[in-house]
């Protein structure tokens, strides 16, 4: 597999882990997911954890999912190399395991005592891919290993840190996040 189609299909396999933590940002507020409890005088998760924003950032990735794999065919047909088209157990897989990956890192951070919005290098960039990756194999192992070969494993975790922290930077001028990272 030559490195850019190598680096498409990492992209484009990704999109539906990539896209439902911006819009949890976009669709938040409300209910915390914790409910205000404390664990150890610290928020077991903090107010930026919300069921809507759960929820919204779930179904935006389902419904990238769903129209990637509608136009997955010509989209194969106009690079010269197949894209993935995703199955409903993969969709839920990379989108429930984007927001999953999201609240355990926030938990994490209470945790090591880092407030909402404080840095943690690395597991920033990445928490979403750890807990999405191994979903997805658990709930369509054939369609995870057809997909994510070793050499898309690798570009994933090159490329990812990168986007996250451009895409980051583009929330903030844009005032939609209130820190750049």
């Amino acid at each position: 597999m030559a490195i850019l189609e190598t680096i498409v299909i990492a992209f484009w396999a990704m999109l539906p882990a990539y896209v439902p933590n911006n819009a949890a940002v976009l669709a938040g507020g409300g209910r915390p997911i914790d409910g205000g409890r404390t664990w150890d005088d610290r928020r077991v998760l903090g107010d930026g954890k919300t069921w809507r924003g759960t929820a919204m950032g779930i179904a935006a990735g389902l419904a990238l999912a769903a129209v990637l794999t509608f136009i997955a065919q010509d989209v194969s047909s106009a690079l010269g190399f197949d894209v993935p088209a995703f199955t409903p157990l993969a969709a839920l897989g990379l989108a429930g395991g984007a927001m999953l990956g999201d609240i355990l890192a926030s938990f994490l951070k209470r945790r090591s005592g880092r407030q909402r919005g404080a840095m943690f290098p690395g597991l920033d960039q990445l928490d979403f891919v750890v807990v999405s990756l191994p979903l997805v194999a658990l709930l369509d192992f054939e369609w995870f290993q057809s997909w994510f070969t070793l050499e898309v494993i690798l570009v994933v975790v090159v490329l990812t840190p990168i986007l996250h922290v451009t895409t980051n930077m583009i929330a903030y001028q844009l005032g939609l996040k209130n820190e750049p990272w």
